[in-house]
């Protein structure tokens, strides 16, 4: 068994462990495990697509997931052209984004996703009034595949068939375009997995999510200036009282006055300051004996002088001496 056949059965029982009440994937057959059908249910209102049922193929190829899969849509939206290839950034038009750790449940969550964007320019996409798609919507809940293991089934059947096993499975649905606790949580580990790169409409709302995370002041700083602040000012501005009268104040019960005592704030003690290190002291030569410097300095000018004279005598003594000879 090759490793892509052995990964699209994992991920095939792993849909049917864990399955989602938004879409339905699975293979035609269980001989061809690279072509795959799947019934999706539209991106919740206010989107035109929100009653929506839409059913659509998926084709793996054979190094997958080393590639990534191509999808095309064969009911009607007004999103996407009927039976032709779309350009996604999980898709075979893109697969320098696409990342092996992805899968089938990534694409089909991303693929939800895509149906709100902006179709100008892309491959196979369309770009119509809102009421045709709408109109589409409502169409596509009675559209039948005749080549799946649908067998005939309309698109609500389908689905509806599908969120009751997903009921039986333990998922919690609440209505046909509403969401659900266990398949929102699967939705979000979908997005995780498929990175910010594969789903713009997922990093698009963490970047508004983190700008207005940033644009929110924090006044925890603030307060702790604003209390430094005032504790320097209550000790510039007011002496301290004497130890007596201070007790006194406290024992004395307060009687015409009703305003609150305010509670003393504790400050943290002081750090101990580095002492320094003491240097230690150069004492100079002539720090310790200047006098004897001053007085002995003449003197020896005149021995080095007399030493000087007498070389010089001896050296012309020798010089007369060998002349005469």
């Amino acid at each position: 068994m090759s490793p892509s056949t052995r990964r699209l059965l994992k991920e095939a029982a792993e849909l049917n462990t864990h399955p989602s009440p938004h879409f339905h994937a699975a293979p035609i057959s269980d001989d061809n495990l690279y072509d795959w059908h799947f019934t999706l249910q539209g991106p919740p209102a206010p989107s035109p697509y929100a009653t929506g049922i839409y059913h659509g193929r998926i084709v793996l190829p054979p190094t997958y997931p080393l590639r990534p899969p191509s999808f095309r849509f064969l009911t009607p939206s007004g999103r996407f052209e009927v039976n032709r290839e779309i350009c996604l950034s999980i898709s075979g038009h893109h697969e320098e984004t696409w990342q092996p750790a992805w899968g089938i449940r990534t694409a089909l969550i991303a693929l939800r996703s895509f149906m709100d964007g902006d179709a100008k320019g892309q491959v196979g996409g369309l770009d119509v009034d809102e009421s045709v798609r709408r109109r589409y919507a409502g169409e596509s809940r009675a559209w039948r595949c005749d080549s799946c293991e649908a067998g005939g089934k309309s698109n609500e059947e389908v689905l509806g068939e599908w969120r009751g096993y997903c009921r039986e499975k333990g998922v919690e649905i609440e209505d046909d375009g509403g969401e659900n606790k266990e398949g929102k949580k699967d939705e979000q580990g979908g997005k995780e997995g498929a990175g910010e790169d594969a789903i713009p409409a997922v990093k698009e709302q963490q970047q508004q999510q983190q700008q207005q995370t940033e644009d929110v002041p924090d006044t925890s700083n603030t307060s702790a200036d604003a209390d430094a602040d005032a504790d320097a000012v209550k000790d510039t501005s007011a002496p301290a009282p004497a130890p007596a009268a201070a007790a006194a104040a406290a024992a004395a019960p307060s009687s015409t006055s009703t305003t609150p005592t305010p509670t003393p704030m504790t400050r943290p003690p002081p750090q101990p300051q580095p002492q320094p290190q003491p240097q230690p002291q150069v004492i100079h030569l002539q720090q310790m004996a200047p006098a004897a410097v001053s007085q002995d300095g003449p003197w020896l000018d005149r021995a080095i002088i007399g030493v000087l004279i007498a070389l010089v005598v001896m050296i012309l003594r020798r010089v007369a001496r060998d002349e005469t000879d």
